[in-house]
């Protein structure tokens, strides 16, 4: 039999073992996980320095948000990025990062340039050009819709939204016989206590008070106190016969161009007009 003095250091040896074991299994693991973690693909250059610094503003897809456009349907050159990253906009908003490096501004331009990537890839159902004259003219869209700062204020901006949808998501959304105006966009018409109209796009509302905004573009700050009545159409302002106002051939044209307006698309090819969009 083992002394006491045999057994006590039998048991700190095992205990020793369990120990080493069990630290060289986690730092085995830890090695797995890092080598792991390191094969995997690394992000594009620039991706993180995107993300961190303009997804913020600009969308981590580049298409824009409450506190800037979009980008990743721009036109600019590298050159005009460039100098857009460095010094700003002053004025709207746009900061100067002058912290950036030649290669880290390099880096951002080439990861916007994979955000525009699908532009290229498309086939134009229809004349881009033909389709800009119908959106500012037959189809009256600029009524209420705008595009690159030219338009109405009524409607969404759509200066992106054709960006990367397909030809025939746009031609089913133009066409749709029926639709639900969304947040920001449902219209109304108030009566005031001297018995005058305001007709309009309730921008925002509280329990007091109601901001509308009006076809030309001015916002009324109206206090719910000083009117008789607010009428809300459950319908869209968007109109529903598109698809008896303008022909086939008419609809195509105004897909290619909500597809091309914010970057022109140059690369894009166009086929002849048909029946039904190409994509």
């Amino acid at each position: 039999m083992l002394s006491r003095r045999g057994s006590f250091h039998l048991l700190l040896g095992l205990a020793l073992m369990v120990c080493t074991g069990v630290f060289s299994n986690s730092l085995l693991a830890q090695q797995h996980d890092f080598w792991g973690d390191d094969s995997k693909t690394n992000p594009p250059p620039g991706q993180h320095t995107f993300n961190s610094n303009c997804s913020g503003c600009h969308g981590l897809d580049g298409r824009g948000g409450d506190k800037g456009p979009g980008i990743a349907a721009s036109s600019l050159s590298d050159a005009q990025l460039s100098t857009i990253i460095s010094n700003g906009i002053p004025g709207a908003g746009m900061p100067a990062f002058h912290q950036f490096s030649a290669p880290q501004i390099r880096n951002i331009i080439s990861y916007v340039r994979i955000l525009q990537g699908k532009l290229a890839e498309r086939t134009l159902p229809g004349d881009p050009t033909r389709g800009k004259d119908i959106f500012f003219g037959k189809a009256e869209c600029s009524s209420c819709h705008a595009i690159s700062g030219t338009g109405g204020f009524l409607g969404p901006d759509l200066s992106v939204y054709g960006s990367d949808a397909s030809a025939k998501a746009i031609r089913d959304e133009i066409v749709r016989a029926s639709r639900t105006a969304t947040s920001g966009y449902r219209p109304a018409v108030v009566t005031k206590l001297d018995g005058s109209q305001v007709e309009g796009v309730v921008r925002n509302e509280d329990n007091f008070s109601l901001q509308l905004l009006t076809k030309d573009g001015s916002f009324h700050f109206l206090q719910k106190s000083d009117l008789q009545n607010i009428e809300r159409p459950a319908r869209s302002l968007m109109p529903t016969n598109y698809g008896e106002r303008l022909s086939p051939t008419e609809l195509n044209d105004l897909v290619s161009f909500l597809m091309t307006a914010p970057s022109g698309a140059s690369s894009a090819t166009t086929s002849p007009n048909t029946e039904t969009p190409t994509e």
